[in-house]
């Protein structure tokens, strides 16, 4: 009855461990060409404005260059 109880706790223990292994494989294929990432909140802006935004992200970015 023991070795029973101790093999059961150890195979318990060794599927705890290998379930920290398990990696989900989240690869999306897309064809060439096709963006499926999240709109830009830039894109509903007129050009003007768009245009001043992104010249103050660019700053924000390449400060230290």
């Amino acid at each position: 009855m023991k070795c029973k109880a101790t093999a059961v706790a150890a195979a318990l223990v060794a599927a705890w461990s290998l379930s920290g292994c398990y990696e989900s494989s989240g690869v999306t294929i897309a064809k060439q060409g096709e963006y499926k990432g999240k709109q830009d909140p830039l894109m509903a802006e007129q050009a003007s404005a768009r245009a001043e935004t992104l010249k103050k992200r660019f700053e924000l970015v390449q400060v230290d260059r």
